[in-house]
């Protein structure tokens, strides 16, 4: 972000900065930093501060950056089109009760500003989000316009991110996902009892009503797009929703069936969840001294991970009398030793689905691992190439009949081997000694 404070002594505060006036980078400080707590992109929440000193600061909004599906960063312009908002959400800074500075770009000063960035090769894509002004037609109808001067005037072709207001029209959503790239709506609230609580100006069926219409409209796009070579893509990335973790008393269980829920019957891309960053002093909130669940929000990402890639089911990694997730592990490991007894398994002849089941086997280790054993049997020895992390692994699986351990540690020495270096129990480390561990590192 650029230094506000540098423009402080000009006397004309619209005087020109590189073709940038000055109160338009004053609305961009007071946008960008409204928009820092919307974790849709890969690097909020960052908060690495350069004290005045070096170069860049992680902590203020504006930038942040996404990766492709071919692993490019992208650099985008994050930031809200006005903090101006007619709701009273708790936990929102936003908030309209709320006593902030407030600002607001038109349709052309943003397109210009993105525009500006992009040629001076700042960023490469916007992420457009916006509070609710006067309605969320009005509200997304200003975004289109944006959107619109930028595709259209600007020749953009760069990557757009924008944010759908509940309670949006079909129409408009669907003109909003034929300018951008992904379209996504805000859950924040993963039950109606918390949404009621936090957020009692928007209801279920708001928030589920663009949703739906987004899946539906995807789906026949992509018929579409076979039948019709030209056809217009309808937000080519798809879809994707926050939810705000540690606001609301809701367990980890209900926030992941929720998200599971989503992936199935609405086929979202991702699902961002967002540790709560007390903001507002509110009964309903957590106390504003109260550090943000960020262990929690980590262990929920590893989670869904498991549901999306590793082919679990929420009810085998929670239940009834286990609602949330292990702290101390990651959910994988935390699986592991509540089944001891489906291992150690054999490499060469365990199937795919139950490679994935194993701590410290990945997908693309299981994949290589099922790819060579088709030419030969493995061998201890050759499972170094394939990226297992056998410090976990080795106590699961066996090669050959052979445990990868000399012997099989017992639960409580298992459980402190596979306690994660981010748990709360590596704040007070216990030394493991290869004698506790048994393991024999390959040659």
């Amino acid at each position: 972000m650029f230094d506000i404070d540098r423009f402080a002594n000009y006397n004309d505060c619209r005087r020109e900065w590189g073709g940038i006036t000055v109160d338009l980078m004053q609305k961009l400080a007071i946008l960008g930093e409204s928009a820092r707590y919307d974790v849709s992109c890969s690097t909020s929440g960052v908060v690495r501060d350069n004290g005045g000193q070096g170069v860049g600061n992680a902590s203020l909004g504006g930038i942040c950056h996404t990766w492709t599906e071919d692993g490019r960063c992208v650099s985008l312009l994050k930031v809200l089109l006005t903090n101006h908002c007619r709701y009273d959400c708790a936990y929102c800074l936003n908030r309209c009760s709320n006593d902030i500075r407030r600002a607001a770009f038109s349709p052309r000063e943003l397109s210009d500003l993105t525009l500006e960035f992009y040629r001076r090769n700042y960023i490469e894509g916007l992420f457009l989000s916006s509070g609710v002004l006067v309605s969320p037609d009005h509200t997304t109808e200003l975004m289109i316009q944006t959107l619109r001067l930028l595709r259209g005037e600007g020749r953009f072709r760069g990557y757009i991110h924008a944010k759908a207001i509940p309670g949006t029209s079909a129409g408009l959503l669907e003109q909003l996902g034929f300018l951008a790239d992904r379209v996504s709506v805000n859950i924040e609230q993963c039950t109606p009892a918390g949404l009621r609580l936090l957020a009692p100006q928007k209801t279920e069926l708001a928030i589920a009503a663009p949703m739906r219409f987004l899946t539906g409209r995807l789906a026949e796009s992509r018929e579409e797009l076979v039948r019709y070579r030209h056809a217009a893509p309808f937000a080519p990335a798809g879809q994707s929703t926050q939810v705000i973790v540690g606001a609301s008393p809701e367990r980890d269980l209900q926030v992941l069936t929720m998200a599971q829920h989503l992936y199935r019957n609405y086929q979202l891309k991702r699902v961002y969840y967002s540790a709560y960053i007390p903001v507002n002093q509110d009964h309903r909130l957590p106390a504003l001294t109260q550090p943000p669940p960020l262990l929690r929000e980590h262990r929920l990402y590893q989670a869904d991970w498991l549901l999306r890639f590793y082919r679990f089911d929420v009810t085998e990694l929670l239940g009834t009398d286990n609602p949330d997730l292990d702290l101390d592990m990651d959910p994988k490991c935390a699986w592991a030793l509540r089944h001891l007894d489906r291992f150690p398994v054999e490499v060469n002849e365990a199937d795919y689905e139950t490679l994935l089941r194993v701590p410290g086997i990945g997908v693309r280790s299981a994949r290589k691992i099922v790819a060579a054993r088709r030419l030969q049997r493995l061998r201890l020895e050759d499972l170094k190439p394939f990226n297992i992390v056998l410090r976990r692994a080795g106590c699961f699986i066996t090669c050959n009949g052979k445990l990868a351990a000399s012997r099989l540690p017992d639960e409580t020495t298992l459980r402190r081997l596979m306690t994660d270096r981010a748990g709360t129990a590596r704040l007070a480390p216990a030394q493991i000694s290869l004698e506790d561990l048994g393991y024999v590192c390959p040659a």
